[in-house]
């Protein structure tokens, strides 16, 4: 079993910055893929950004890419994400995921196994 924690959500303006983070705890952290997915008042979740068990891999979703940056910190099992140069048409509730499967990250909500509950971000124009 593993639980997971995000917190760092909040409001802000266009183009400002948020630092999300994400608490592993249940499982060893180096164990799991880990990634963030967003999802927005009648969309479908959206893949944001993924980074592999040993933190030497990242991935991220096309309308993010250049923007956000995730990172992992074994020892102290969180993941973060730094977004910044943030846009109205990023708000949305961002949730954390782990996969168990030795593997390469994916881009499938499907694929993961574990989520936290969500923290809501908000970009004012």
């Amino acid at each position: 079993q593993v639980q997971l924690v995000e917190s760092g959500g909040g409001l802000v303006q266009v183009g400002g910055s948020l630092r999300l983070s994400c608490a592993v705890s249940g499982r060893t952290a180096s164990s799991c893929n880990m990634g963030w997915f967003r999802q927005a008042p009648g969309k479908e979740r959206e893949f944001v950004a993924a980074i592999i068990r040993t933190g030497g891999a990242t991935y991220y979703g096309d309308s993010v890419k250049g923007r956000f940056a995730i990172s992992r910190d074994n020892a102290k099992s969180t993941v973060d994400l730094q977004m910044n140069t943030l846009k109205p048409e990023d708000t949305a509730v961002y949730y954390c995921a782990a996969d168990l499967r030795v593997r390469l990250p994916s881009r499938s909500p499907r694929d993961y196994d574990y989520w936290g509950q969500g923290t809501q971000v908000t970009v004012s124009s």
